[in-house]
């Protein structure tokens, strides 16, 4: 399987809206304007996300977009809800202007997600947010001093519901909050890109969330002794991993942040911060379809597991980046051919010694990304994916321009016709020959779909 428009992500859309100003308080009479469009998390409560981003296709759309919802019923006693504008009126959607060419939409939402009311999960809840429910979306909008439009998208693109007024919100929430329009306001970020940063960081952080549940947690929580249940360890358990997985996280954080950072300063130019010359690999296991018919979901999942740790470390080990994970495919990315195309091999070679793993096939393209939200796109990527469609298994696929990457930095020589004849000088000359790490043979010529009529390259290790 191959993506056709990989490395499109959805959550990579620009926010280009005119919005309220982030700094504009909620008047003080609070109630005349609660809305519920601020969210929490789904059913489990506003720790959870709502929704997690893993490698998304082109055609995924992102909540986070959406505009804020008309109001529903409120209850008993409360006065009419409706949205909070900048001037801290109350009604419907305000009519933004957008002089973009793809307006952020408005959608109104009909229903919300009801927070947990049972009393472990409530507690866990606690423990791990360090503070007891306290505001309404609401409240802990004007307590934060922010409007309630951008509370909405602000906590839309960190990925979490819609929950009525309930009061779910905690004072972290209101930090959150603050913390993310001072930095509007101290003119630090505009305010799209503050989205954006909700956006990325709620993505992220969420599917790390449910791994760590699903992979990790699961497997801890069997009942150490008899007659003990699975609810009855869990709190004990996450209130021993949770600071020690909160730290780890901020170490790791930190060191691909101090990585990515090294990588911008060492760019040409400022255009080249955002639009580079990169190789990008796809890794596409074969026959991966038909493999699922026979394995049961189990074997299918370990099988899924074991291929992208494998392609996780290899990428790493050997200076490359993994952009994501696609089940049975792998998009990585390195900043020289020599270094994509090793990776390339290696995976080829691992998996081929591994019985129980398919054949593998890699396609790769050199040329010019647009990297965003840690996502690449652009024609290199869809030409690394047209590439790994065609190839045959356990095999690796170049275009023209790695090829010749490659031959410009010595690492394959332009013809073996011309390292035939520099051997043969060499010998005469007494001195060694040139020594190539890769051999490069090219293809028939054929068209694909998008991208016109290319000749790719087969490239192998070259003998010694």
């Amino acid at each position: 399987m191959t993506v056709d428009d990989a490395g499109s992500s959805a959550g990579a859309r620009r926010d280009r809206g005119a919005h309220p100003d982030p700094g504009a308080a909620a008047p003080s009479g609070a109630g005349a304007g609660e809305e519920s469009s601020v969210g929490a998390a789904s059913s489990s409560g506003p720790g959870a996300g709502a929704s997690a981003a893993g490698g998304g296709s082109p055609a995924h759309r992102d909540p986070d977009e959406a505009g804020t919802r008309a109001s529903g019923a409120s209850g008993a006693g409360e006065p009419p809800h409706g949205i909070l504008r900048a001037d801290g009126t109350t009604g419907g959607v305000p009519a933004a202007v957008d002089p973009s060419p793809y307006p952020t939409p408005h959608h109104a939402v009909d229903h919300t997600a009801e927070p947990t009311d049972d009393p472990l999960a409530i507690r866990l809840e606690q423990l791990i947010l360090g503070a007891e429910r306290r505001y309404t979306p609401f409240q802990a909008a004007r307590t934060a001093g922010v409007s309630m439009d951008l509370a909405s998208r602000f906590w839309r693109a960190m990925g979490f519901a819609d929950i009525g007024q309930a009061k779910a919100l905690t004072e972290a929430d209101v930090l959150a909050l603050r913390r993310l329009a001072g930095l509007v306001e101290a003119g630090l970020l505009s305010e799209p890109m503050a989205v954006q940063v909700a956006r990325s960081t709620g993505q992220t952080t969420a599917r790390l969330a449910e791994w760590q549940i699903d992979s990790f947690l699961e497997g801890l929580t069997e009942p150490p002794e008899p007659g003990m249940t699975r609810t009855e360890v869990t709190y004990p358990l996450v209130e021993l991993l949770l600071p020690e997985l909160e730290e780890f996280l901020r170490y790791v954080w930190r060191r691909q942040l101090a990585a990515a950072t090294g990588r911008v300063v060492q760019a040409a130019d400022d255009e080249e911060m955002v639009d580079r010359r990169l190789a990008v690999g796809f890794a596409d296991l074969v026959g991966f379809t038909r493999l699922t018919r026979r394995l049961e979901e189990e074997e299918l999942g370990e099988l899924v597991e074991a291929f992208e740790t494998t392609c996780a470390d290899l990428v790493a080990a050997h200076g490359g980046r993994l952009i994501k994970t696609l089940g049975d495919e792998v998009l990585y990315a390195a900043d020289d051919a020599g270094t994509a195309a090793e990776i390339a091999l290696r995976l080829i070679e691992t998996m081929a010694a591994n019985p129980t793993m398919p054949a593998l096939r890699v396609g790769i393209a050199f040329g010019t990304v647009t990297t965003r939200m840690g996502d690449v796109f652009g024609t290199t990527v869809n030409l690394a994916s047209r590439l790994t469609s065609i190839a045959p298994k356990d095999a690796l696929l170049v275009d023209g321009a790695f090829a010749e990457e490659l031959s410009r930095t010595g690492d394959a020589p332009v013809s073996e016709a011309e390292a035939a004849a520099e051997a043969e000088k060499a010998e005469k000359e007494g001195v060694a020959p040139p020594s190539y790490r890769f051999a490069l043979q090219p293809m028939w010529q054929r068209p694909v779909r998008g991208l016109g009529t290319v000749e790719p390259w087969l490239l192998t290790r070259r003998a010694t």
